[in-house]
């Protein structure tokens, strides 16, 4: 247990927190700081093919050690956090024999990690949980991940015993911001399938995501000396927050669940002149989201004819699609994903996620890629935890299907 955990910690302790308004790759400099932590590290532990290109896309393999004919195999994982919540100076706790009770993650400031608010920790009772100290997010999403695939590949290097084909593993940049896919090389990779390591609770398996778009609007004001603005001032604020009331209010992530889909204003900056909503658009269905997407123009275009003026500007972006379409022609891969997690004792949850992973655009640039747990939960912010048992479970799992596609038939 504890080397898995001095590798965890010796990732999320890196940070590596992605930026949006950037238009490199990676968008963040620092970044490079676990890449190349990373190369180094698979090449110790006895991977060939070690490579890192100039955008920091990593790929290793670990040879077959069967002479029959054998599926190519991949696993993947990000090694950015999300720009949601600050990833510097991230000090983790150790959490010991969990007794399900609060767990105070900083005393000055009274953050306190509850189970009467995240009951899911009642399910790691007795297990050992790493925490943040209150102040940073964590990092599991998704260093655990990471974490698990190196693990993996250590423990299959060190026992041969254990048969298995030929092994591609890749780690990428900036997924947290939507680009994680973008300049992944799936003809270098080599893969005939590949898993994401980037789900939560232990068990889940998940080959549906959501549909995903981003969608600015500008708002056009006009400013005039407030002593003098009778009939002249154009507020955009106020007319802003007409176009924010005039959307369903419980088509929210926070009133949302399952394969409900949403409309999330994450992002106003303004002033009288103008002022900038951003949204994103969530749906699992295509024809569900294709209609939030009209929705949005229609609010607009209502909005402008009611004021006689384009004072509303709409700019919207798809990011990424569902992967069902493209996994479920080879449903065998999530087959045997389910086979491993109840041959090494868990519990598979197969659900839909509620979001999207690297394996989203990678199924549609032909890798299907089914997305399997990490182990760590309320990803983003500063109640992020993960438990050491549920990361050793993940390494148990991606050995056994590396051991179970190599079966011969």
């Amino acid at each position: 247990m504890q080397h898995i955990i001095n590798r965890f910690i010796s990732y999320v302790t890196i940070d590596t927190e992605s930026d949006p308004n950037s238009e490199t790759t990676p968008s963040t400099k620092k970044q490079w700081d676990l890449a190349n932590k990373l190369v180094e590290e698979l090449k110790t532990i006895g991977l060939s093919d070690v490579s890192i290109d100039e955008n920091a896309y990593i790929m290793a393999t670990l040879p077959s050690n069967v002479n029959h004919d054998v599926p190519v195999i991949g696993f993947v994982s990000h090694f950015d956090t999300s720009p949601d919540f600050t990833g510097a100076n991230v000090k983790p706790q150790i959490i010991s024999n969990y007794d399900g009770k609060d767990i105070i993650l900083n005393a000055e400031e009274d953050i306190i990690l509850s189970p009467d608010y995240f009951d899911d920790l009642l399910l790691y009772k007795g297990q050992t949980l790493i925490t943040t100290d209150g102040t940073t997010l964590l990092g599991a999403d998704d260093k655990a991940g990471i974490t698990e695939i190196i693990t993996a590949m250590e423990y299959l290097i060190n026992h041969p015993e254990i048969k298995h084909g030929k092994i591609r593993i890749g780690f990428t940049p900036d997924e947290e911001i939507g680009r994680g896919a973008h300049k992944f090389d799936v003809d270098k990779f080599g893969a005939d399938w590949a898993y994401t390591m980037d789900g939560s609770q232990v068990g889940e398996l998940e080959y549906e995501n959501f549909n995903a778009a981003g969608a600015k609007i500008k708002v056009k004001g006009k400013i005039v000396h407030p002593g003098y603005a009778k009939g002249k001032m154009i507020n955009s604020m106020y007319y802003a927050s007409e176009f924010i009331t005039i959307l369903p209010r419980l088509e929210t992530p926070e009133c949302t669940e399952g394969y409900e889909g949403f409309f999330h204003l994450h992002n106003i900056e303004g002033d009288v002149e103008e002022t900038t909503l951003e949204y994103i658009i969530r749906d699992h269905d295509k024809d569900k989201f294709e209609a939030r997407k009209a929705l949005l123009e229609k609010v607009v275009f209502d909005l402008n004819t009611k004021y006689e003026s384009e004072v509303f500007k709409i700019e919207i972006k798809d990011q990424y699609f569902n992967m069902k379409e493209k996994v479920e022609p080879v449903m065998h891969i999530v087959d045997i994903a389910e086979e491993a997690m109840k041959a090494v004792g868990v519990t598979p949850l197969i659900k839909a996620i509620r979001g999207g992973t690297d394996g989203s655009q990678l199924s549609y640039m032909g890798l299907p890629c089914p997305n399997i747990f990490a182990g760590g939960h309320n990803f983003h912010g500063r109640y992020e935890y993960v438990p050491v048992e549920s990361m050793q479970k993940a390494v148990e799992v991606i050995c056994k299907i590396a051991e179970l596609t190599a079966i011969e038939k």
